[in-house]
């Protein structure tokens, strides 16, 4: 049986009341409306120049909240809408500490990362490994960047399409083809500022959705107390400070994974490194982050604790076992309609809160991805004019588009869509992480050594990743979920899931028996210690690891020209105090490498205006 048909079926059993209603679909086509009309806006009535500046960087000239919500909201896909509350009600609540690590994130972007690129005055993040190291540094990451903008893009729209699907029982593909063009319509049209204002919109949505939820949620499951008495007598609050890197989340796995996922896709993406460098200064970017950092934990913890209010909500009564949703990144949908479905256009609020995040998401990448690809892969073999780089770039992200639409068809076939995301990216994302830290803390390291690094980075990383893929498909890792039960849904009320498992030909969704063979599992493992055993959230500080593990032993095989100059801007602040100080006579942005004395680190300071200055160096 189909997916699609799948989901029809179980929204057929779960009666009308969980089923959108006229209201819904009118807030629903409202969202797409707004966003296809600021598209349009910002593509034929805005008075702006037609040129690449203003299409990728909106002319430099962006806002900071608007930019600060637009980071959040596109970080926040419908992976992190559906999928973070699933994870929380199927293996509990350790996924707080990969939300908590943002906080060890802002300051790392802050101080040590986003300075660069500002000094350095880049519009392309991958522009700094060219300045660093060398063109071919530059065009092997933003490889990488284009390969998870086409396993990424598939899944950004796929999620939403699901929800859609349980709420309605349409076809999911007709769904992803409908919203998915709107999306690629309003990128095409209107470049950046498009996509930062149709995120502040989303973002607005985003917010009143999941509050709605965790308040309405925590009232009918009974409050506050018993939500989070349901929660640990089913084990979802055990915290796991276990060192044991098999363990599928434990304290460690979660919060090293969150730091550098969250350091990989903020601070070294293109899709939001391209919005920071559209504000008008560091100041405004520093300013900008802590925002998006504040706006982050809040919408993150709370989706975090709304898979917990759905697992005390269906304690005891699963719908998961009773066969009413297929697989837990369907439980979301299923949960608001149950406890919203009764609130005139709350349930279209819900999927328009999905959809905005799964639009955010698509539209930055679209539109990144657009200026990437056109300034790497086709500007160095046309004449360049602004009207070929605007067309060229519009057609980009037509393409890239109908290439995700079609991409829906694979994804259909993930279990976990939170854990195949994290693992895809796993493959480079430490790697590319890996290689800009080098380039801004090891001064000693040169292309020949980074260009080294990051290829054995990430064969090491699909070496790993493939030999644990297949002792997932062997059985020697097999993550079994918390359990759950069937037997108080009538104490409890559930009158729908009772009346599905009371029908005579119902059969319960049951676990298979443990085989006896040694295995690993999500919280044990009784097999001897192998690397391919180890949790997904581990993969990405691994790539990093690796990096350095290559790179600074080849350094000293590899050795820097001592006659070669650097510029302290490609250093992170607190490294240049490290560099030797020019000679006389000798410029002061380019130093050896070597040499008896030390450099002035650029100062930057705040004017009373608020605006920023460097001392002792011109912008």
């Amino acid at each position: 049986m189909s997916t699609a048909t799948t989901m029809a079926a179980a929204a057929v059993t779960s009666s009308q009341d969980l089923r959108f209603a006229i209201t819904d679909y009118v807030v629903f086509i409202v969202m797409l409306g707004a966003s296809a009309g600021i598209g349009v806006y910002f593509g034929f009535f805005s008075k702006t120049k037609n040129t690449t500046e203003e299409y990728l960087r909106g002319g430099k000239k962006m806002q900071t909240l608007p930019i600060a919500i637009s980071l959040v909201a596109s970080q926040l896909s419908g992976i992190a809408i559906m999928s973070i509350p699933a994870e929380s009600y199927t293996y509990g609540f350790n996924y707080l500490f990969v939300v908590l690590s943002m906080v060890v994130v802002v300051p790392i972007l802050i101080y040590i990362i986003v300075p660069v690129f500002y000094e350095n005055n880049v519009s392309n993040c991958y522009e700094y490994l060219e300045m660093r190291f060398n063109k071919r540094t530059r065009q092997l990451v933003t490889a990488t960047f284009v390969m998870n903008s086409f396993l990424m893009l598939p899944v950004y729209m796929f999620i939403p399409s699901l929800a859609f699907s349980q709420v309605t029982g349409m076809n999911i593909h007709l769904i992803n083809i409908m919203v998915s063009s709107i999306c690629i319509f309003y990128t095409m049209l209107g470049g950046i500022k498009a996509v930062v204002w149709t995120d502040v919109v989303q973002g607005s949505i985003m917010l009143l959705s999941v509050v709605s939820v965790g308040v309405l949620g925590t009232i009918r499951t009974g409050g506050v107390s018993t939500v989070f008495d349901y929660a640990s007598q089913g084990g979802r609050l055990n915290f796991d400070f276990r060192l044991d890197p098999r363990i599928r989340m434990s304290f460690w796995s979660a919060t090293m994974g969150g730091i550098f996922m969250w350091t990989g896709h903020i601070g070294l993406n293109q899709s939001c490194v391209q919005r920071i460098v559209s504000l008008p200064s560091y100041f405004h970017a520093k300013k900008s982050l802590i925002i998006a950092g504040i706006g982050f934990l809040i919408i993150c913890l709370l989706n975090t604790v709304s898979g917990i209010i759905m697992f005390a909500r269906y304690f005891g009564c699963d719908p998961l076992l009773a066969g009413l949703v297929s697989k837990p990144d369907k439980m979301m949908p299923f949960f608001v309609q149950d406890i919203m479905g009764h609130l005139t256009g709350m349930p279209g609020v819900f999927i328009s809160c999905v959809f905005s995040a799964a639009l955010s998401s698509l539209s930055a990448t679209l539109n990144s991805l657009a200026g990437v690809m056109y300034f790497d892969y086709i500007k160095p073999w046309i004449k360049h004019t602004e009207a070929k780089a605007n067309w060229s770039m519009k057609i980009i992200v037509v393409v890239m588009g109908g290439y995700c639409i079609l991409g829906g068809f694979m994804v259909q076939n993930f279990n976990s869509i939170l854990q195949t995301v994290v693992t895809i990216t796993g493959i480079n994302t430490g790697a590319v992480v890996g290689v800009f830290l080098l380039g801004m803390f090891v001064p000693r390291c040169n292309a020949k050594t980074a260009v080294t690094a990051i290829i054995f980075s990430v064969i090491a990383m699909v070496w790993v990743i493939v030999n644990g893929q297949i002792n997932f498909k062997t059985g020697l890792i097999k993550y079994d979920v918390l359990p759950n039960s069937l037997d108080q849904c009538e104490a409890r009320g559930l009158d729908i899931i009772s009346a599905a498992i009371n029908k005579t030909d119902f059969t319960p969704v049951t676990a298979k028996p443990p085989s006896g063979l040694p295995v690993t599992t999500a919280f044990d493992s009784n097999r001897d210690f192998s690397l391919y055993d180890i949790s997904f959230y581990w993969y990405k500080v691994l790539g990093t690891f690796l990096i350095f593990l290559w790179a600074v032993p080849m350094s000293y095989i590899w050795r820097p020209d001592e006659t070669e100059k650097q510029n302290p801007k490609l250093y992170s602040p607190f490294v240049r105090k490290f560099l030797n100080h020019p000679k006389a006579g000798q410029e002061q942005e380019e130093v050896p490498l070597r040499g008896p004395q030390v450099t002035e680190i650029p100062d930057l300071r705040i004017d009373p205006t608020g605006k920023e200055k460097e001392a002792g160096l011109e912008h």
